[in-house]
This record gives structure tokens, C-alpha cells and sequence, in this order.
């Protein structure tokens, strides 16, 4: 059984046990408000009976028999009956119950003036009463003239009466207990069947997630726990469907370097491979043999890069590289990239150009600032020909601030959001360029800014040119 039904018939049965008890409680509430009102209405008559018969004359009690043969027939009409008793104990009306009797017990209370309440049933009937007095409500009350009891009377009514109202107020009871039980569980079992609805739609939806679906979304009402639930699922399929985006992006991308890769080495390992061959059968000239040598140089100190720069990248992503952070003279270092890169700018006609204070102190790993600039700056010499690559540093706002502007071929808002990612490189034709091999260079660089705490953004229009702007915090502004 499902656990929603579970509970429902849990609650439905404290609901049934909470109607039972007060359905019981209103029983008997009802049965003693009856009990109550008849007790209340025979004492009106037996003060009535006493009220027209009672006679006084020279401080002598006497009660006229016509009255109370008259007060007799009234209550007879009523189903009620009376019988009056002497302080001696003895029943003088009517002359049919002389013989009735008031118990010991009774008698010491009613001298004490108190009224006596009773239900005689037929386990309570006296030797000298009928059947017939015995089933009946009755009370017994004294009745005292200049502080002396004179009269005892008895006034009682018949049970079944009583019996048959009680009887139909319980009817009318367990009739609306019943139908309270009825639609209760009705509507108990409505609202399960529409939560196990609303589950249903989230377990086929998860299902669907589960078979690789992730454009799957559900319908909100922002109403209760469910549709907190259903936002969630809602927010968990965007995460899944992004992340599955994600992967098949990097998978592509992954591929794509596989595959420039290996061409990328193939060229090399081929040129090597030829080399060695003609050394190993003697097919290169003499005069020939220190440019070959330099060739295969060269082509090997490209495959290390290209290795080296994939290893970089890793150890730099897991974090498992520590930075030594010192300080420094950033402007130095400027200057010095400009006289070290110089002849790859002039080998595409670009200039380098530095504009920065002649002391700008700066806070961070040294080798690791000098891969980051030398990274940009190159790869603003790869897509810009005949033009300009300038470096602006300053101080502001406690940040080392480094903007690195090319004149190129520039950016399209789709290259600017992909420009850090692993692999990806903005232009497919320079994808064999001399200085470009695997792409993985503004990813290292962006890996890096953040690893010092800093910032990296690029600004670029296509045709207009490129601006990398680097932030790096001063030593107390560092993150712990």
C-alpha cells in the first residue's frame, strides 16, 4: 500500500476514534440535560400539588383532598403520578398507595431537607411498589411549615418516554457520526488520490531524467511542499541539462584536440622520423647536417610544449601547484617580456608597446606572472598582423591593474564566451600557427588570475581588435 494512502487511513482512524468520543460524550451529555429537565419539571409539579392543596387553620397542616384529586387527574395526563407522605412515613394519597414506603436512608435526608433525585428500575423495586412505579423517574421532596416537615411528596414519571427521546437523539447521533465518517473518508481519500497524482507526475518525470531526458519541466503552483519539491526537480533538470551541455561541448572540444594533437605532433615526429632517416642512410649532404640537427631541435622542443603545456594545465586546475608569492617590480618585467618577445612581434610587423610607471610594486608568484603576460602577449602577436600590442599597467583601488590591447582580427561575442575554455581556440585557420599549438594557453591563464585571487576580462570587436584586463590584489587584499 502507498505510503499517502498509509497515512490517510492512519489520520481517518484518529479522526473515527475523535468523532466516537465525542459522539459518546454528546450521548451522554444529551441523556443527562433529559434526565435534568425531567427532574426539573417534576419538582414544578410537586410544588404545584402542594401549592393548591395546602390548607392551615389554627397552625394546623391539612391538604384538601379535592384539590389534590384534581392535581391527580392533571398529572395522569402528563404520565405522571404523585403520592404524599406524612411525617410518620406514611403514604395518606392516594389511598391506593398507603402501603408505600420511603427507604431509611432517604427519610434521614429528606428530615435534613434535602430533595432526593432517583431512577428506579426494576432491580430497585420495593416489596410493596408495582411494576409499573418502578420503571420511572421520580424525586422526593419535603416540604416544612414554621421550620416543621408536614409532607413528603413523591412526584414520578414514566421511563419510556424519556427512554424513546434518548432513543431518537442517539439515532439522530450515530446517523450524522456515520455520515461525518463517510464523507471525511470521501474527502481524505480525494485529497490522497491528488497527492499520488502529483507524485506520479514527478516519478515518470524522474524516470524520464533517469533515460537522459533533461528538457523534461513541471508545472508549478508555488502552494505547498509538493511544488517546493517540483521547483527543485525544476532547478536539478536546468543543472543536469546545462552539465549534459557541458560535457557534449567538452567532449567536442576534447576531440577537436585529440585531433590537432596529433596532427600537431605527427608534423614534427614526421620531420624527425625523415631526418633520422637520411642520417641513418646517408642521404644528407654534409653541408646540410647542422641545419637538419637545428630542425630536429626545433620540432622537439615543440612536442615538450606542447606536452608540457597540457601538464601545466592539469596540475594548475587540481590545484596541486603552490604559488611562491613575492614582491616584485612589475614594470621590470614588462619592459623585459617587451626585449624577450620582440623578435616573434617583429616577425609579424606588430610593435610592442609598454606604458606604465617606472616602479609599480606588485604582489605574486613571479614565474607564474610571467607565463600569464608572456601567454596574452603572444597571443596577441598570433592574431594581429602590421599593428600594435600595448600593455597599460597601474594602481587603482588596491588592484595591480594590467590591460593588454591588440590591434587584430578581434572577438565574436560567441569566441568571448568560449575564449577560457580548454581547447577552444577563436580561430580555426591558425590552429597550426607557430605560437597556438594547443589551445590551452588563455585557459591556463585564466586558471592562474584566479589562483592569485585576481580578475580576467577581454573586451573585443571583430576586426577592431582585442583588450585583456587583469587585476591582481595588493598583499592585504590577498584571500587566506
Amino acid at each position: 500500500m502507498k505510503i499517502i494512502y498509509q497515512q490517510v487511513i492512519a489520520f481517518f482512524a484518529v479522526i473515527t476514534l475523535t468523532i466516537l468520543l465525542l459522539g459518546f460524550s454528546f450521548s451522554r451529555l444529551a441523556k443527562s440535560f433529559v434526565y435534568d429537565t425531567t427532574w426539573s419539571r417534576l419538582e414544578n409539579y410537586s410544588d404545584s400539588v402542594v401549592e393548591q392543596s395546602l390548607q392551615t387553620k389554627n397552625n394546623k397542616v391539612t391538604f384538601n383532598p379535592t384539590s389534590l384529586s384534581t392535581t391527580e387527574g392533571i398529572l395522569n395526563g402528563q404520565d405522571s403520578d404523585f403520592t404524599m407522605y406524612a411525617p410518620s412515613k406514611k403514604a395518606f394519597y392516594p389511598q391506593g398507595n398507603k402501603n408505600s414506603t420511603i427507604a431509611a436512608n432517604d427519610w434521614k435526608r429528606l428530615k435534613k431537607g434535602q430533595m432526593i433525585r432517583k431512577v428506579n428500575r426494576g432491580n430497585e423495586i420495593d416489596k410493596h411498589q408495582s411494576k409499573k412505579r418502578s420503571e420511572m423517574v421520580e424525586i422526593l421532596k419535603p416540604y416544612y411549615y414554621q421550620k416543621k416537615l408536614v409532607a413528603v411528596v413523591a412526584v414520578g414519571t414514566y421511563t419510556s418516554e424519556l427512554e424513546a427521546n434518548l432513543s431518537r437523539i442517539n439515532s439522530n447521533l450515530i446517523l450524522a457520526l456515520i455520515l461525518s465518517l463517510i464523507v471525511s473518508l470521501i474527502i481524505s481519500f480525494a485529497f490522497a488520490h491528488r497527492l499520488n497524482r502529483r507524485i506520479s507526475v514527478l516519478r515518470d518525470a524522474v524516470n524520464q531524467v533517469i533515460q537522459g531526458h533533461y528538457k523534461i519541466r513541471l508545472q508549478s503552483g508555488n502552494r505547498d511542499e509538493i511544488d517546493d519539491l517540483t521547483n527543485d526537480f525544476n532547478h536539478m533538470t536546468d543543472t543536469l541539462e546545462n552539465a549534459d551541455s557541458e560535457i557534449k561541448r567538452q567532449e567536442e572540444r576534447r576531440q577537436e584536440f585529440l585531433a590537432d594533437a596529433a596532427h600537431e605532433m605527427r608534423t614534427p615526429l614526421t620531420t624527425i622520423n625523415g631526418i633520422l632517416e637520411g642520417f641513418k642512410y646517408g642521404v644528407i649532404p654534409e653541408d646540410s647536417r647542422d641545419k637538419s640537427l637545428n630542425l630536429m631541435m626545433s620540432e622537439t622542443q615543440r612536442l615538450i610544449r606542447l606536452v608540457n603545456e597540457n601538464l601545466d594545465y592539469e596540475k594548475i586546475r587540481s590545484k596541486s601547484i603552490k604559488l611562491n608569492r613575492t614582491h616584485f617590480n612589475a614594470t621590470d618585467v614588462l619592459y623585459q617580456l617587451q626585449e624577450q618577445l620582440s623578435g616573434k612581434a617583429q616577425a609579424s610587423n606588430d610593435e610592442i608597446i609598454i606604458k606604465a610607471p617606472d616602479k609599480l610594486p606588485i604582489y605574486a608568484d613571479y614565474d607564474r606572472f610571467v607565463q600569464v603576460l608572456v601567454n596574452i602577449i603572444t597571443n596577441g602577436i598570433q592574431f594581429t598582423d602590421n599593428g600594435t600590442i600595448t600593455v597599460t599597467a597601474k594602481r587603482e583601488n588596491n588592484l595591480d591593474v594590467f590591460d593588454i590591447t591588440d590591434t587584430g582580427i578581434g572577438m565574436s561575442e560567441e569566441q568571448m564566451k568560449n575564449i577560457f575554455e580548454r581547447y577552444y581556440k577563436a580561430d580555426a585557420s591558425r590552429r597550426s600557427g607557430k605560437y597556438g599549438e594547443s589551445g590551452l594557453g588563455l585557459a591556463i591563464v585564466h586558471q592562474l588570475i584566479e589562483q592569485h585571487g585576481g580578475t580576467i576580462k577581454v573586451v573585443s570587436k571583430l576586426g577592431k581588435g582585442t583588450t585583456f584586463s587583469l587585476t591582481f590584489p595588493n598583499e592585504d587584499n590577498y584571500p587566506k
